[in-house]
This record gives structure tokens, C-alpha cells and sequence, in this order.
């Protein structure tokens, strides 16, 4: 059964098996902690490749979990969550947001004006974002037949997918 079709929750998956919500939640702890680290190296003073590296880093991340959201999780939503249509367009407008600041730091270099306040916006933008998922979409995609376990599966293998190709020009 297709992951974006309703379906009874799995009960049988291993100890070590995230469902969909689960696996972006982990994502989401990770891009938080490179901020963190970005706006440590950056308080510091630190070396200009340092913090390209880290924001390349930031930037690829968040390009993988958008896409992953946008086409797998969020078409899944809109047809479980019927009455809560607002949400998922929500979502895809911050993603928009994001995906904006993403291709302006891409064409920078940590020496340009204004780079570090674009990471640093970009982390405001992702920490506001994630904090919606979690505590408003999330617990509604918990409640419906989604079968998250097969999501889940379906997410990490396109994420897989995704990060082996080579980043576009």
C-alpha cells in the first residue's frame, strides 16, 4: 500500500525503524544543532571556509527535507487533513521562505555583507517552521490513518536517493 494512502498504523516495525514523523523530527534536531554550531563559529570570529562549509552544509540539509516534505509528507497531509487544508499551505509558503534565503546564500561568500544575517534569518525562519510542525501539523497527521511507518520507509529512501545525486548548478 502506497504511504500517501490511508492505512492502519504498522505495529510491527523494529526498534530502530522511525516512522515518517519521527525521521523528519531527527532531521529537524539536526539542522538545529548545525545552526548552533554556525552561530558559535560565527561569535567567534571564525574562518570564513568554516562557516561556507557549515552553511553549504545547512543549505543541502534543508534542500533534502523540503523536497522530501513537499512530495511525499505534504500531498499525504492535504488528503487526510480535509479541514485543515490551511496548514499544509502554510507549510508550503514557509518552505518558499526558506528555499529563497537557501539559493541567496548559496551565490554568497561568508566575507559578503549581510551573509551571516542571512543564516541567522534562515535559523529564525527553520526554528519557527519546525516549531509549527511539531506542535500543530505533527499531532493532526498522528491522529489520521496515515501509515507512517510506510511513509517513513518511503521518506528515507528518497532522502537516500537525493543525496547521492549531485547537487544542481
Amino acid at each position: 500500500m502506497s504511504a500517501t494512502q490511508p492505512a492502519a498504523h504498522a505495529s510491527d516495525a523494529s526498534p530502530s525503524h522511525q516512522d515518517a514523523l519521527q525521521l523528519l523530527m531527527a532531521e529537524h534536531r539536526e539542522v538545529k544543532a548545525m545552526f548552533q554550531n554556525y552561530q558559535k563559529l560565527a561569535e567567534a570570529g571564525g574562518k570564513g571556509d568554516e562557516r561556507m562549509l557549515l552553511a553549504s552544509q545547512i543549505c543541502v540539509a534543508l534542500a533534502v527535507h523540503t523536497q522530501v516534505e513537499e512530495e511525499i509528507l505534504y500531498p499525504a497531509a492535504r488528503t487526510v487533513l480535509t479541514r485543515d487544508e490551511d496548514i499544509v499551505d502554510e507549510a508550503y509558503v514557509e518552505h518558499a521562505g526558506a528555499k529563497s534565503l537557501v539559493a541567496q546564500i548559496k551565490t554568497m561568500t561568508s566575507d559578503q555583507p549581510l551573509f551571516d544575517a542571512k543564516v541567522h534569518v534562515l535559523a529564525e525562519y527553520i526554528d519557527h517552521h519546525v516549531k509549527e510542525e511539531e506542535t500543530e501539523f505533527f499531532p493532526k497527521l498522528r491522529k489520521t490513518s496515515l501509515d507512517l511507518d510506510a511513509m517513513g520507509d518511503q521518506i528515507a529512501a528518497r532522502k537516500k536517493q537525493l543525496m547521492a545525486m549531485p547537487e544542481p548548478s
